[in-house]
């Protein structure tokens, strides 16, 4: 009672291909299954991991909608989609008469900035709470990772091409925490403060999440919990990373499919 809990459905549980997307029968089966792992009776946020084209927004708004009114979830919400997915979601809703999307979970810090073009306006629009992942950037804004430092973050072990920096856009990255420390000893703060604070100081922006593996993480970003950045340290980031801007934008996983499948796009 004393917490929100909130999970996810859509990515794969299995080889199986039941096993994932957003249909009516996979959503119903995946809630069960996450209730009984979890020993509730519903959940209080039930998120679409991510949008998938091989099932309409109608059957899937549908099932959420009927899953809400048994009880077995409050609310539920979107997570990186594309805005253009974002409008017609709740369009489907109005036209289907069903309950809509009231959250959207995007990928968002200051090294990835996009969202600010088209999803916030988007989300600012609709009223959608908004719940931003990786606002550390896979750690590359934790402190640890800096110039002439090994790096030795959990991510890099298992996506070290995300942080070999000899690749083009890893240097820009690197370049730019370097400026970003600068900021955040200037301002006495620490590079979590300042990412974090950067996150939440949006306005289209509900809560930034975080993701600890230990007690001393746990602390150092819990102390960004009361960081508001000044107009001044807001526009030295925007002269480092511009607004609407990404410095790793194939990491984001919303690129429309017809980019990535060739079949997608051609007749």
């Amino acid at each position: 009672d004393d917490i929100v809990l909130a999970t996810k459905a859509t990515m794969p549980m299995g080889d199986e291909r039941n096993r994932r997307g957003s249909s009516r029968r996979w959503l119903v089966t995946a809630l069960e299954d996450s209730l009984s792992r979890l020993g509730v009776d519903h959940v209080d946020l039930y998120q679409i991991h991510r949008w998938d084209p091989n099932t309409s927004d109608e059957e899937t708004l549908s099932a959420l909608t009927d899953l809400q009114r048994a009880g077995k979830i409050r609310y539920f919400g979107s997570s990186t989609f594309p805005a253009h997915r974002i409008v017609q979601a709740q369009w489907a809703a109005r036209e289907h008469h069903l309950s809509r999307y009231v959250t959207e979970q995007p990928s968002y810090s200051i090294l990835q900035r996009g969202i600010e073009t088209h999803v916030l306006p988007v989300t600012e629009q609709y009223g959608l709470g908004v719940l931003a992942w990786s606002p550390l950037a896979s750690g590359w804004l934790s402190g640890a990772i800096r110039e002439g430092r090994e790096i030795t973050t959990s991510r890099s072990v298992f996506m070290p091409q995300r942080f070999d920096t000899t690749i083009p856009s890893n240097r820009a990255r690197l370049d730019a925490v370097e400026r970003l420390a600068g900021v955040a000893d200037e301002t006495g703060l620490t590079m979590i403060q300042l990412a974090l604070g950067f996150v939440t100081a949006h306005p289209g922006v509900s809560s930034a999440l975080v993701g600890p593996r230990t007690l001393d993480h746990l602390h150092s970003q819990l102390a960004a919990a009361e960081t508001k950045l000044s107009a001044d340290v807001l526009d030295a980031i925007d002269s480092i990373v511009a607004p609407g801007a990404d410095l790793a934008a194939h990491e984001k996983n919303d690129t429309p499919p017809s980019l990535l499948h060739p079949s997608l796009r051609r007749r």
